[in-house]
Parts: C-alpha cells; structure tokens; sequence
C-alpha cells in the first residue's frame, strides 16, 4: 500500500502527493505571484517549530546517530548502531535519529530495548513512509531546516555512521556549526575507518593543502571502529560540560 506522512498528516493509495512541501516552497519559478502564499508558510514553519521544541524540551542528554537508510540488516554497521544506541541509553543518554530505516532503525532499536529514549524525527519524502517501529518519541516534519534546528537544539554530539548525502550534509553541518562556535563542546564521531578515511585523506590533502581549512577542523572529526570508544568520548564531553 503506498503511503506517506506530510508533516502529522498520514496520506495513503491516490491520496499521496508525489510531491513535497519543501519542494514547493524552495522551487518556485516564474511570476511573483509567491509572495502571495509565502507569508503564510510561516506560520506552518512556526507551527513545526513549536511542535518539535514541545516535543523535547524535557529529554534531557541526548545524542544523534546518522547513518544510511539503505544498509542491509545483515550490513555490520546495523549492529554496530544497535550497539551504540544500546550503550548510550545505559549511559542515559536519550537517542535521536532521522527515524528512517537502515542505521537509524538499528540505533532506535538498540535505545529502545535497552529502556532509554528512543527519539525519530521523520522528513516528508517521495519515497520514504513514517518512523520506523522502534521510535518511541517521534516528530515528523515538512521542512528540512525546522527538523535540523530540533537535531543541532536537542542533542550534545553526534555519532555518524557511513551513509550517503543525507549523511554527508548532518555531518557537515555540525562541523560547520563547530567551527562558527554556533555550537560548543559537541563531539563528532565518525564510525567506519575504512568507510570514512578517504573522505578524511582528501580534506587534509586537498583543503588543509589549500588553506581553505585549519588543522583543528580535521581534530574535530574523531575516526573510530570502536562504538565504545564513540560512547565514551560523549560521556566525556557530558562530564566536561557539567564543570563549566
């Protein structure tokens, strides 16, 4: 059966617009004729806004796991996620991922069984319908942007496993975020040495090379395989944070 969230609302069979809200809105063309409507999208993001900080305002320590949503069940790095999410609710840490499949459902599983909070905030796509089943505390939103602030608001560091440009644009963006000092003491872990070496050898030899990044920018990215060591440098940044 087809099916699609758009934001709250549940479309199924010849009710699914194939398109998006995003789509929508940052692809208009044409006569001004946008200004007439734009206004009101406003109160639609507002209204997302508002949801998402009701939502969590109370979840207290939380960290975000990334990673693709087309990694097999059998892919080592779902257990790998599971794992994480596993050991981060032990440690209390709530778990929040983009509440997709793949290794966003193995980190929500891993929290959920093991008792933590298991948070998911889905994003309306033409080809990806609501949370997976393991998502104890889930938002699902229309706009891109107002679902990032709930990411970056919400939790204390992110653990990002191989994935693909939706991966590559979390983890980037929190790097950026890092680097302006719009955000402080998050820790960025990159599980998969083998996945994400080369991305990290073309950064130092190519845009360190160039000067169009510092050294401290590559510090910033902590290269792991092992998802202790991932959960431990929070616990450390959680510690850290509690002394200022």
């Amino acid at each position: 059966m087809r099916s699609k969230f758009k934001g709250p609302i549940l479309q199924r069979r010849n009710q699914v617009d194939p398109g998006t809200t995003d789509q929508r809105l940052l692809d208009s063309r044409g006569e001004g004729n946008w200004v007439h409507t734009d206004p009101w999208r406003v109160l639609r993001m507002q209204a997302e806004l508002v949801e998402g900080f009701g939502a969590l305002a109370e979840l207290g320590p939380a960290i975000a796991v990334f990673g693709s949503a087309r990694l097999a069940a059998d892919n080592p790095w779902r257990a790998a996620a599971e794992t994480v999410g596993r050991r981060l609710a032990e440690e209390g840490f709530a778990v929040i991922t983009g509440g997709g499949p793949g290794a966003m459902e193995s980190a929500n599983k891993g929290a959920s069984e093991a008792g933590g909070v298991s948070v998911g905030l889905g994003i309306e796509l033409p080809w990806e319908s609501g949370l997976n089943e393991w998502v104890d505390v889930g938002v699902n939103f229309r706009y891109f942007f107002a679902r990032k602030t709930m990411f970056v608001k919400y939790a204390q560091g992110f653990v990002v496993f191989p994935g693909g440009v939706g991966t590559l644009d979390e983890l980037f963006e929190a790097l950026t975020l890092v680097q302006t000092e719009k955000i402080t003491d998050f820790p960025i872990v990159l599980v998969g040495a083998s996945y994400w070496r080369g991305l990290l050898d073309w950064m130092r030899g190519t845009q360190l090379a160039a000067g169009t990044i510092s050294e401290v920018d590559l510090d910033r990215l902590i290269l792991t395989d092992d998802v202790e060591e991932a959960v431990a440098r929070m616990i450390t940044a959680r510690e850290e944070g509690s002394h200022r």
